[in-house]
């Protein structure tokens, strides 16, 4: 049944990220900038309406007091596609640091360029972490805050790889704040397979690391360490508690006897 309903939520998912995005490319251009991200809330929060209903998959996210006012650096555990979502309604408005083939998708990728997405060519190197440097300054100088999915592609759920560079260097160099953000969404949408899985995906938003004047190897050690760690006792948690609930259930109260 879970797979039926996963099913289900997919073609959602695909037919209204088609129609939605036509929307979006016809009416961004008559809107301004600030309206642009509440229609992409508002698109965001449909899937996820729509995904608690059919796949019985909702989220709760804590820590949000976090959040700095100014524009900063915000780095995303990466472990599946539903943080691509769940991104834009925590949080102010955040511009996309993606891959520039992205981009070149009719509709979707125009809608990611008029949200001022961040495109890099991940094959070139030192250019590519110029680039975000770069074009990450004019947005954070516009107000608006930089996603960051530090390990670069999304990893298997319990699994982590080093992270880039970039977003470290352009807080470092523009003197804002890194956000941490731990979530275990990877353990309920997987990064591959149709298979959606019921529960609560739980979001952690940490204290901002402040960047100005650290080494930006330091700053990824401490975001790197604070997101797997709080991961890692997110599913600590989870597991503790369905032990509990399945103790309880093989070894239930005995009944006192009457007298």
């Amino acid at each position: 049944m879970q797979t039926l309903r996963s099913l289900v939520f997919t073609t959602f998912l695909f037919l209204w990220t088609l129609a939605y995005a036509v929307f979006f490319v016809l009416a961004a251009p008559w809107v301004g900038h600030v309206q642009r991200f509440r229609l992409v809330e508002w698109y965001a929060q449909r899937i996820f309406d729509v995904l608690r209903v059919t796949c019985r998959l909702e989220h709760r996210v804590e820590g949000l007091e976090n959040i700095p006012p100014e524009a900063h650096v915000a780095y995303w555990k990466h472990a599946s596609a539903w943080e691509t979502f769940a991104q834009f309604l925590v949080g102010p408005p955040k511009v996309i640091v993606l891959k520039r083939e992205l981009m070149f998708i009719p509709f979707f990728g125009w809608g990611l360029k008029l949200l001022h997405s961040i495109a890099v060519d991940r094959g070139a190197g030192a250019s590519a972490v110029n680039q975000v440097v770069h074009q990450g300054r004019d947005r954070l100088a516009e107000g608006l805050s930089i996603l960051i999915f530090p390990e670069g592609t999304r990893v298997a759920a319990g699994e982590t790889r080093r992270y880039g560079v970039s977003g470290a260097l352009l807080a470092s160099r523009v003197g804002c704040k890194v956000v941490p953000i731990a979530h275990d969404a990877g353990y309920y949408w997987p990064r591959r397979g149709l298979l959606k899985k019921p529960g609560t995906i739980r979001v952690i938003v940490g204290p901002p690391i402040d960047a100005s004047g650290r080494d930006p190897r330091e700053i990824n050690e401490l975001a790197q360490a604070w997101i797997e760690s709080t991961i890692r006792q997110i599913r600590e948690h989870k597991e503790i508690g369905t032990a509990g609930r399945v103790g309880a259930e093989q070894h239930p109260g005995t009944a006192e006897p009457r007298p």
